[in-house]
């Protein structure tokens, strides 16, 4: 007996050595394993922590104006903006073991094994919080045993490289709560209208229940449910001694005011702005539509919400209802380019296409003050000669033969002074202008003033018959009244990531291009259009809108059978209006080629409401003298009209105008007198 026992007992050990060492080699596997698992873990490096979040963008002076539309309102914050009550709430009711565990609650695992294996079903989770954000942050939420381990691994690398500050940071602005609202913030000003951080004990525990089910604890679902699941959320705080039994008592009892509205619905402020910024994050910063649309970008733009709501006003007031005439244009400020009002078309819904920025269109006469400034550039001065009357050009080199016309076939049959011609609109003059300089000599100071079409080497061209942009317009005519600095179109003044970290700042500097002194010789040309005293065949371009001007206006008016324009600017503000119809089809009516016009000093007066008024300022270099209007001459006493005329320093007219000067003829009654003698003739005497 004792001999059959000994060999028992020999095997038993034999048995439990085997067990032993298979033990120690399974161990010592799972060590093996689990040592690689977070050496790669630690190799990989830390995940990247972004998650899909609305881009905003902001107004100049910081208004939200939109935001990017792919079905989550998410909005990120930093854990000390968030409410300690949710914070406390939240880690109470999903993870007490939150702070001291190392992304696993082994006990909370097997209690959840444990009742699973009782209901013969899965009725108790064990996630935590590092497992629940690792499973928002990078993986579907398909119940398989290959996301639970993809889940574990994620979950061992955030632990490893991230604070436990930085992962329930991240936790609480990715997890859902309901209703398209993503994180605490976008929650929080959901349903109760305030900021996260100022979210009392009632509102946070409300909040706190919601992600379990928000198609069961939302308290716009079931207001009970909500109330039921916020008791046992502060039942938890009372318990991890978060907050005591009378601020439970008093959260349940507190009032609540649910709102139900997200903080940005979708944008109706200055939709084509919008997307003309989104193109310039595209083409400028060279981001992809991924990044602006989910990337939780804080977009700062120049836009102004006074003059946005001016131009979109006086748009909507001025065009008839009836009317298919559609309109493009642009505000800016010219010192450094910042648009700051843009109207795309009359209505976004029904067609997005912007004629503020993808439309090209011909621009008229506009184009004459960038004609007329390259020949300032090449010896030609405000009072230059040329005669105005029906005229062929014809050319040596088979060219066809060119007859412009002016308006209504006026023409001042004698000459005129560059001036009048530009106040006048006379093409004669300018057709002249363009091919005394050379065709090529309009094209390189168009590219100077920044205009990116192609410009057709045309006689025409002198009359705008080339293409271009509104916007490019413009910042072209800004040039002028900043005084001849390059500026270009600024959409975007700086942008943050979803961090708050600065990507992009707008730090361009206004370069000079252009002679100061005769920018300012332009600009006190373009004055002109406004002024009855340049009146001759026919009344200046302006006088139309004279009567509502309160303030001094530098300006070209331009049209072609298919396109009106209007452009001009004061110190602070230049505007661009151009109206016609999108196939191009001839304006016949004389209403439809007044919109121009009509909607250019409708907003210049509005949006200038409130500023001081200011002049143009002589530069430096800049000389002026009052001239007889008609020839350009230096004006004297007799004159009838003489007009004060700036010219660039050393060209000012010298010769005096003697077309009015009085002479006493002989008396009837044969008494003879002597004739009054021109003043400068009477002085020599003297």
């Amino acid at each position: 007996m004792e001999i059959m026992t000994n060999q028992r007992f020999k095997k038993a050990g034999k048995y439990f050595r085997a067990i032993f060492i298979l033990s120690l080699i399974g161990f010592a596997l799972a060590a093996i394993i689990m040592a690689g698992i977070l050496i790669y873990a630690k190799v990989l490096g830390p995940p990247p922590l972004a998650v899909p979040q609305s881009t905003l963008f902001y107004s100049d002076d910081g208004t939200v104006i939109g935001e990017s539309h792919n079905g989550q309102k998410r909005y990120w914050v930093e854990l000390d903006d968030i409410s300690p009550y949710l914070v406390n709430a939240t880690v109470s009711i999903e993870d007490r073991k939150f702070y001291s565990h190392h992304g696993f609650d082994y006990k909370r695992i097997a209690g959840a094994i444990l009742a699973d294996i009782k209901a013969m079903a899965k009725v108790q989770g064990a996630s935590t919080i590092s497992q629940q954000y690792a499973r928002n942050l990078f993986l579907e939420h398909e119940k398989t045993w290959k996301r639970k381990l993809k889940e574990a691994f994620y979950t061992i690398r955030l632990e490893m490289n991230y604070s436990k500050k930085e992962i329930l940071e991240g936790y609480l602005n990715t997890i859902y709560y309901g209703h398209g609202a993503y994180g605490t913030e976008a929650a929080s000003q959901f349903y109760f209208g305030k900021p996260a951080r100022d979210l009392t004990i009632g509102e946070a525990s409300i909040l706190a229940g919601i992600p379990k089910g928000a198609g069961i604890y939302s308290p716009l679902v079931s207001l009970e449910n909500a109330k039921n699941r916020q008791r046992i959320i502060l039942n938890t705080m009372v318990e991890n001694d978060y907050i005591d039994k009378k601020a439970a008592e008093a959260a349940v009892q507190e009032p609540l005011t649910f709102v139900g509205k997200h903080l940005h619905t979708k944008a109706k402020t200055a939709p084509y702005f919008q997307d003309a910024v989104r193109q310039a994050l595209k083409t400028e910063l060279k981001l992809d539509d991924r990044i602006i649309e989910l990337g939780g970008l804080k977009v700062y733009t120049t836009l102004d919400m006074k003059q946005q709501e001016v131009a979109e006003q006086t748009v909507d007031q001025l065009i008839s209802k009836e009317s298919e005439i559609q309109v493009g244009m642009v505000s800016m400020n010219p010192k450094n380019g910042h648009v700051k009002a843009m109207i795309g078309g009359r209505d976004y819904a029904e067609s997005p296409f912007n004629r503020a920025v993808q439309a090209i269109r011909q621009p008229g006469s506009t184009m004459k003050p960038v004609l007329y400034y390259a020949a300032l550039e090449n010896g030609f001065t405000p009072s230059s000669l040329m005669r105005s009357e029906p005229t062929t050009f014809r050319f040596d080199d088979a060219r066809p033969d060119y007859t412009p016309k002016n308006f209504n076939s006026q023409y001042a049959d004698g000459d005129i002074t560059m001036a009048q011609a530009l106040a006048l609109s006379d093409n004669i003059y300018a057709v002249k202008t363009h091919l005394f300089l050379g065709i090529d000599t309009l094209v390189n100071t168009a590219q100077k003033f920044g205009l990116s079409t192609k410009m057709n080497r045309v006689p025409s061209l002198a009359l705008g018959t080339s293409g271009v942009r509104v916007i490019e317009m413009a910042n072209a005519y800004s040039i002028f009244a900043n005084g001849g600095k390059k500026v270009a179109p600024v959409l975007i003044t700086r942008v943050e990531n979803h961090k708050g970290e600065i990507i992009y700042e707008q730090e361009k500097e206004a370069l000079p291009i252009l002679r100061p002194e005769l920018a300012y010789v332009m600009t006190q040309m373009m004055t002109g259009i406004f002024d009855p005293k340049l009146n001759g065949y026919t009344s200046v371009t302006g006088r139309s809108v004279i009567n509502d001007m309160t303030r001094t206006y530098a300006g070209k008016s331009g049209s072609t059978d298919t396109d009106s324009w209007m452009i001009g600017y004061s110190p602070q503000l230049v505007s661009a209006v151009w109206t016609g119809f999108d196939k191009g089809k001839t304006i016949h009516k004389t209403a439809d080629k007044s919109y121009a016009k009509n909607i250019w000093i409708r907003f210049m007066e509005e949006a200038h409401q409130g500023l001081p008024v200011k002049g143009f300022k002589p530069v430096k270099g800049t000389v002026g003298v009052y001239v007889n209007p008609e020839n350009g001459k230096l004006a004297t006493d007799e004159c009838p009209v003489k007009r004060l005329t700036y010219f660039a320093k050393g060209t000012e007219p010298t010769e005096y105008c003697t077309a009015h000067l009085l002479y006493q003829e002989e008396k009837p009654d044969g008494n003879e007198q002597p004739a009054k003698k021109p003043w400068y003739k009477r002085l020599f005497n003297w």
